[in-house]
């Protein structure tokens, strides 16, 4: 009798899976290609050490413009002055100051300078302070979640007039977190400047006020004698022009405060 042929399949074995979140080292998130959030942060609290071992640098914002101040030690005396900056003008209108390390600014304010102009070839007007801030802001921040990066070891004062807003000034850290502010300072004795301008400032600060109360600010806590080439000062008013004054006007200036 002819009966119906059985075949047997045959059983596949189960393909072997691999558990992700436990396969990855500890170090690593099954959820982000990049570092965990304890690197990140320790990246980032490098990054703050850095700020908070550079020079003092302050910003005022006045009823009719923004004065930048910041103190500028020269090393070696064998070193030429004048090769030392730490204001940057942007564009004709906004300018900065950093505490921190010095190439790592140089790299921010020549990115701004391409944001701005950019945006000049695009619209046809100046880049809004607020605008150009969030923009570095955003460059700071990319850099503290890519691979084979590290945060930018720089504070940055941004200061600058717009035309519907009036006076601007804007404080952008390593880690891409920004605020407008009336008064602040970054750098090694930023606490201590801190205090000192929550004493002095008033609403109806005009420019001149501003720098002198800058200059009172650095010297308060300056080691030394504060001199003209020992200090920077930039100021941007109603005519939205963003001017670095020269040792000259500045020893000047610290002449009255004296």
């Amino acid at each position: 009798m002819g009966g119906k042929s059985t075949k047997r399949k045959k059983k596949r074995s189960p393909t072997p899976t691999v558990d992700s979140a436990r396969s990855l080292p500890s170090t690593l998130s099954p959820f982000s290609p990049s570092i965990s959030p304890t690197r990140a942060h320790a990246q980032i609290e490098y990054a703050l050490n850095a700020v908070n071992a550079g020079a003092t640098a302050l910003g005022i914002r006045a009823v009719d413009g923004v004065v930048l101040a910041t103190e500028k030690k020269v090393r070696s005396p064998l070193v030429d002055p004048g090769t030392v900056q730490k204001l940057s003008p942007i564009t004709d209108s906004i300018g900065l100051a950093y505490a921190g390390m010095g190439p790592d600014s140089r790299v921010l304010a020549r990115r701004a300078r391409k944001s701005a102009q950019a945006y000049f070839r695009t619209y046809a007007e100046a880049v809004p302070v607020a605008q150009l801030c969030r923009e570095t802001a955003a460059v700071m921040q990319e850099f503290t979640q890519r691979g084979g990066v590290r945060p930018f070891g720089v504070s940055l004062l941004m200061a600058g007039w717009d035309v519907g807003g009036g006076p601007q000034l804007y404080q952008i850290d390593p880690s891409g977190s920004y605020f407008a502010w009336k008064a602040t300072a970054i750098g090694k004795n930023m606490a201590h400047a801190k205090t000192f301008l929550e004493k002095r400032y008033s609403e109806d600060m005009e420019v001149e006020d501003a720098i002198h109360t800058a200059l009172l600010t650095l010297k308060d806590g300056f080691e030394g004698e504060l001199g003209g080439d020992a200090v920077e000062v930039a100021v941007v008013g109603k005519d939205r022009s963003f001017r670095v004054l020269t040792p000259a006007e500045v020893s000047d200036y610290l002449r009255e405060v004296e």
